[in-house]
This record gives C-alpha cells, sequence and structure tokens, in this order.
C-alpha cells in the first residue's frame, strides 16, 4: 500500500480538485479520499473528477477495502473515514456544521497511517480541515494548503495555517506537481 492523501474540499474547490486528480499518473501508487462539503446533497463529483482522470473515482462505500490508484469521495450526509485498509461511513454528528466533514477523515487517517499521510486542505468556508491537517502534521505526515491569496474562499486555507505550520502553503498547480512527484509508481 501507497501513500494515503486525504482532500479536504468545500466552496471554490472544482476546479484545484479537477487539477490535482488530473495530475496524479495513471499508476498512481497512493489512494485518494475527498470529502466535499456537499451535506445531503446528490454528488456527481465522481463523475465530473472522471472526465480529467484515468483513475477509478467513487463514491466509498462502508466495510469496501480500498486500493492505491483509486480515489474514493465521502457520500452525501456520511462522514468518511478509514480503519486498517477499509473505508468505514458514519452518520455521526456534524463536525464544524457538516457532514461529511473532512477532520474525521484527516484524523482516521493520520492515527492509521502516520508519516504516509498527505493532507491537503483547499478553498471553502469555516475550518474544517485545520485540527485533521495539525494531527496528519503531529505524526509525521505532509501537510499542503492552497495559497489563501489564490483561493476562491480562503477561509479554510487559512484556519489550517492558524491552527498549526503547515509544511507548505501552495498555488494549486505547485501542489498538483508535488503530489504527482510523490504518487509515481
Amino acid at each position: 500500500m501507497g501513500l494515503i492523501i486525504v482532500i479536504a474540499a468545500s466552496a471554490g474547490s472544482l476546479a484545484p480538485l479537477r487539477q490535482i486528480i488530473g495530475g496524479l499518473p495513471a499508476d498512481c501508487s497512493a489512494s485518494v479520499f475527498i470529502v466535499w462539503h456537499i451535506g445531503r446533497h446528490p454528488s456527481s463529483l465522481p463523475e465530473m473528477l472522471s472526465m480529467t482522470s484515468h483513475l477509478r473515482i467513487s463514491h466509498g462505500e462502508d466495510g469496501e477495502p480500498f486500493e492505491d490508484g483509486c480515489v474514493y469521495v465521502a457520500p452525501p450526509d456520511k462522514h468518511m473515514c478509514l480503519d486498517h485498509g477499509v473505508i468505514r461511513l458514519d452518520h455521526g454528528a456534524k463536525v464544524h456544521f457538516t457532514r461529511p466533514a473532512a477532520d474525521p477523515l484527516f484524523v482516521s487517517a493520520a492515527e492509521a497511517y502516520g508519516e504516509r499521510v498527505v493532507g491537503i486542505v483547499l478553498s471553502g468556508y469555516g475550518a474544517d480541515g485545520a485540527d485533521g491537517l495539525a494531527t496528519v502534521k503531529a505524526r509525521g505526515g505532509l501537510a499542503l494548503v492552497q495559497k489563501p491569496e489564490e483561493a476562491e474562499q480562503p477561509a479554510m486555507p487559512w484556519a489550517a495555517i492558524m491552527a498549526d505550520h503547515p509544511d507548505a502553503s501552495l498555488p494549486v498547480a505547485e501542489i498538483v506537481a508535488r503530489v504527482a512527484a510523490l504518487v509515481k509508481s
């Protein structure tokens, strides 16, 4: 099993997500997990991201074993966590007023996979992802944040920067290059 990439995405994150997922090589040696703040609304994010990628992209399913070279999107109204090689979904309390939320995913990934985790916080309102990214960094993982000045909605990137000093605050193009270099098989 390769790297575990966890991404927090909200308002203003569609274009950055498309760039990041589109920049992953076909032989990607990582499992990628995305929390997009959609609440209970239906999500076509896997289909939208599939237009720019050769990887298998789907909503995560409870109990599903995850694999390298696949992208898993948290389904509507469910938190997504990682537990010993499988995805766990739950309808627990909202975190930062949202479900799905990124913090449960980030914390579960950091606790299970430590230095193999790459956490990325993209554009969005609020502070979701900040505590989780701090946990990723505390457990030896790589913490990346979209440069707030570039984000359509800079609140989530700023919150992540203020919660802990991420390893880098970068324009999306540099996040794409950095992640692609890390996951080449």
